[in-house]
């Protein structure tokens, strides 16, 4: 069965206990045009009923927290690519993290990356979703061990080559795993308290996903919250857009949704 989206073809491929999505070419997913991020069907409503979030960035006390910024998600060659890429490349998503890393560390602003790590235990887990399910049959973000290097660089659970000179840099906060998609069970939130940051630009992937639920955490335990809104991407499958999912979510909820020229200008002032 195919599908149409964007004048790209895309197969519905058998793998092994799921079905993949295959995206055709890589040469139809060139660089829109910048405004795309901003078009419909992601355009805000012309006539919204709520009002803006009304957080003013101070970067003596705010944090860009980068999650999942790793092969596997952001290389063309990454597991889950043909999954994620079209929308990777609509929202133009590397360069605008390496806005946002730059303009951070500029700023002198505390930076945390929240990585997405599986060893060969959780493979065995009784209890998955469907998402999950996915990931560990793909093999996405798969170590040999938390305490071995072996087989790490280059592989999919390394960070993109793009932003290792910010990540590798010795001021970076690199948090413990998180698991699933929320930062309950990684020492990401211990690590911002003891920075005394309460602001939070939140950035990454997956949109829906592991952004969503690092933003829905982080609002409860009581920081101040923006999402830059072409600096997070997601899969497109026949469930749904899982960008536009997040994005619809975040007008509701996010203290701040901005643009990555947005924030940018706001941490050089």
């Amino acid at each position: 069965m195919s599908y149409r989206r964007n004048h790209c073809s895309i197969q519905k491929v058998r793998h092994p206990s799921l079905l993949v999505i295959a995206i055709c070419a890589a040469a139809a997913l060139s660089p829109p045009s910048a405004a795309l991020a901003q078009t419909a069907p992601y355009a805000d409503p012309a006539n919204p009923a709520l009002k803006k979030g009304s957080m003013v960035l101070d970067p003596s006390r705010a944090a860009l927290v980068v999650i999942d910024p790793q092969n596997d998600f952001m290389d063309p060659k990454g597991k889950a690519w043909p999954v994620v890429g079209e929308s990777v490349t609509e929202q133009q998503l590397i360069p605008h993290l390496d806005q946002l890393f730059a303009a951070a560390k500029d700023a002198g602003m505390v930076v945390a990356i929240s990585p997405h790590h599986y060893y060969h235990w959780d493979h065995e887990w009784h209890v998955q979703g469907p998402l999950e399910v996915f990931q560990h049959d793909v093999g996405i973000f798969d170590r040999t061990g938390p305490y071995t290097l072996e087989g790490f660089e280059g592989s999919g659970a390394d960070f993109l080559p793009d932003f290792k000179k910010y990540i590798n840099d010795g001021k970076t906060i690199i948090a413990s795993p998180h698991k699933l998609y929320g930062p309950q069970v990684n020492d990401l939130t211990f690590q911002l308290r003891k920075q005394r940051v309460d602001q939070i630009i939140v950035v990454g992937m997956l949109a829906n996903m592991c952004v969503e639920s690092h933003v829905r955490e982080f609002l409860e335990e009581g920081f101040e919250v923006a999402v830059v809104r072409d600096a997070i991407a997601s899969t497109k499958l026949p469930e749904g857009d899982g960008y536009h999912a997040a994005l619809i979510n975040f007008r509701y909820m996010a203290n701040g949704l901005w643009t990555t020229d947005q924030t940018v200008k706001m941490l050089a002032r």
